[in-house]
């Protein structure tokens, strides 16, 4: 992607993320089959503790491609699973800065290098009781990313392209906690992303899809 249409984008994400959002229904094309009702994913009324997450758009290889990391296995929560970079809240500062704060502290990412454009639309995580705020944010241009090992076992770059592709979207049967259930989920670079991230990145895919300028189908 040039530089002029980057800054295309930049400025369609500015105006898009101020407007009412896909939101729930956008986030429900790829909620688990036991999450399918829309007051299980609101935030609202709901006694969570907060956290918050960056959905970083930036250069690499294959064009414009979606930051995600791969959890570690020592994790308590979520170990091994791809999500965003993001973490709990701290006492005293905003949302917006803790996606920046743990996306640095995952990644290597420099807060200074990323253009915030708006936020996605809150999440309430069933098994955590976490209340999510996803950010949107973009570099103008490739930036260097070290993950640190505690937090993060490695970053996949998921192409744009990639990610717009409808055959990327699956949906299998999976056994949970002893029940079958249908689990839709993104196939990209061999993970599986599913879940509260798939979710949000839904709604990303959903906004992205109205940009003036879109990259062209990988082949």
């Amino acid at each position: 992607m040039s530089a002029a249409a980057l800054s295309t984008l930049q400025s369609f994400l500015d105006r898009r993320l101020r407007e009412p959002l896909p939101g729930t229904q956008a986030q429900l094309q790829m909620a688990p089959a036991y999450r399918m009702a829309p007051e299980q994913a609101q935030v609202n009324g709901k006694n969570c503790r907060e956290a918050a997450v960056l959905a970083l758009l930036h250069p690499h290889e294959h064009g414009l491609a979606v930051l995600l990391t791969v959890r570690s296995g020592n994790l308590h929560d979520h170990a091994g699973q791809v999500s965003f970079p993001g973490g709990s809240r701290e006492a005293g500062e905003s949302c917006r800065r803790t996606a920046l704060r743990e996306a640095h502290e995952e990644t290597g990412l420099r807060p200074d290098a990323v253009t915030l454009h708006g936020a996605l639309t809150p999440l309430f995580v069933p098994p955590t009781a976490f209340c999510v705020y996803p950010f949107v944010g973009t570099t103008a241009a490739s930036v260097g990313f070290t993950p640190d090992p505690r937090e993060v076992d490695r970053l996949v770059h998921a192409p744009l392209a990639r990610l717009l592709d409808p055959e990327t979207r699956c949906c299998e049967p999976w056994d949970l906690h002893g029940t079958t259930v249908m689990v839709p989920y993104f196939d990209i670079a061999g993970c599986t992303v599913w879940g509260a991230t798939a979710m949000m990145l839904a709604e990303l895919i959903a906004v992205l899809r109205e940009a003036p300028e879109k990259p062209k189908r990988l082949t």
